[in-house]
């Protein structure tokens, strides 16, 4: 799996770009190997490369060279650059998310592909390949609003 997932970035992820990792970078048993762990973090491609932590990230992974290691960021990108939120795990509710922002997350696999303006990066729904921000604004038109908008958002 190690392979396949190097071989999709380094086909989409060009070297002045910046990568991303919504959480869980290693999982099983050669997650505590740092020595493995760096020898996939010196494969993956881009400029700079960004952990955002996840519930399997550890010590062996948080050690790792990132540029940045955080639980949360706002990052703007896509065409109107507004903030979107990128966080391992789903919310409901962000900072800016009535302004046509875009919450991106990891954490539960496939088995949500998320809300009109909370989509899932896992990359179990996005077949084991890197996304961009056009790639997820495609997917978030695609996706139903959540049930709780209004409860948690009301205009």
């Amino acid at each position: 799996m190690d392979a396949v997932l190097i071989a999709n970035m380094c086909e989409r992820v060009h070297e002045e770009d910046d990568l991303w990792i919504i959480g869980d970078f290693a999982f099983g048993p050669r997650s505590k190997d740092a020595g493995y762990l760096k020898e996939i973090f010196d494969q993956l491609p881009g400029a700079r490369k960004h952990l955002i932590i996840g519930n399997h990230d550890r010590e062996p992974t948080l050690t790792l060279p990132w540029d940045t290691v955080s639980p949360l960021v706002e990052l703007r990108d896509g065409p109107l650059k507004q903030s979107n939120t990128l966080c391992h795990y789903p919310m409901i509710t962000w900072n800016h998310a009535r302004r046509s922002a875009i919450q991106m997350f990891g954490h539960v696999h496939n088995n949500w592909l998320g809300s009109r303006n909370s989509v899932n990066l896992g990359v179990d729904v996005w077949d084991f390949s890197p996304v961009q921000f056009d790639d997820v604004a495609a997917r978030a038109l695609e996706l139903p609003e959540n049930l709780h908008w209004k409860d948690v958002e009301p205009r």
